[in-house]
């Protein structure tokens, strides 16, 4: 009976695999192809082999950018977990609005990136609610463009990532924290464990499941994040912000350099996937080794 029916199954595969074939394998083909022309959205191109790469690494802007990128990846990683274990370890058990703080500190995540970066700008803007409040408490030496200055811009974005992450390393902690057993912890403190000591010993080992999926979807999304920085500066000011992901936009669509364009996006692509399998194996190599 099922081998009559394979058949059918095959049959009702078969429109789904075209698809994908279709709107997704063709097109990263195309667009990996042409990573290696010169062609600029309309009419025809040359073959240009490895030229583009070159370009990326001979040009001041792109490896600034690469160099952001890297920044945001990485500093994403240690503060959103910092402070995402922080909030689930407070949030996990002992308080009575523990649910109500868990939903607060969880609505940026489901907000919009645009929303939520249009709300920053107007609290970073030099006449925002942040100098305003830096003011009234006698700290005026302290306000400054956050956004137009070259040495803070990097650095407000920053805060705005972390700010609409960080609730969702929470969510992920609180998931792990779940599974630690009452009896496990309450048996560690009748022994004379210190508060440091069980968490040292027992929590954070056992939250090295949550801490894998945890750190490799914040590298993810610091690599690629794009939405935020358009929306706060542009890339600017004169490019303190700008990514490999404003780069890719900004050199096809606003350049017309589709082909260069195409080989930011390999590059940013590549810089992913190696960067989220090696941080994945060295983190399960640890947990193996543990």
């Amino acid at each position: 009976m099922s081998e009559r029916l394979h058949p059918v199954f095959r049959a009702l595969a078969l429109p789904g695999i075209l698809a994908l074939v279709a709107f997704t394998l063709v097109p990263v083909v195309a667009g990996g192809l042409y990573a290696f022309t010169d062609w600029r959205g309309l009419g025809d191109f040359n073959w240009i082999g490895l030229d583009n790469f070159r370009e990326i690494f001979d040009d001041p802007t792109t490896r600034g950018a690469l160099w952001h990128t890297l920044v945001f990846g990485f500093a994403l990683v240690v503060i959103t977990n910092l402070v995402g274990l922080g909030l689930a370890l407070g949030l996990n058990r002992t308080l009575k609005t523990r649910n109500l703080l868990r939903a607060v500190f969880f609505l940026p995540v489901i907000l919009s990136p645009l929303a939520v970066s249009y709300l920053w700008k107007y609290i970073l803007d030099p006449q925002g609610l942040a100098n305003q409040f830096l003011g009234e408490i006698g700290l005026e030496t302290w306000q400054r463009a956050w956004l137009g200055d070259p040495n803070w811009a990097l650095l407000a974005v920053l805060l705005v990532l972390v700010w609409q992450q960080s609730g969702l390393t929470m969510v992920i902690y609180l998931a792990g924290l779940q599974t630690i057993p009452d009896d496990l912890l309450e048996a560690s403190e009748v022994d004379g464990a210190s508060t440091w000591m069980r968490l040292r010993r027992i929590t954070l080992p056992m939250l090295r499941p949550a801490f894998i999926i945890a750190s490799t979807l914040t590298l993810i999304f610091g690599l690629r994040v794009f939405d935020q920085i358009l929306a706060l500066t542009d890339g600017g000011p004169v490019g303190a912000t700008e990514t490999l992901a404003t780069q890719v936009w900004k050199q096809s669509f606003a350049n017309g350099r589709f082909g260069y364009g195409a080989a930011l996006s390999i590059l940013l692509t590549l810089m992913i996937g190696a960067f989220a399998l090696l941080q994945l194996t060295l983190l399960r190599r640890r947990e193996g080794d543990a």
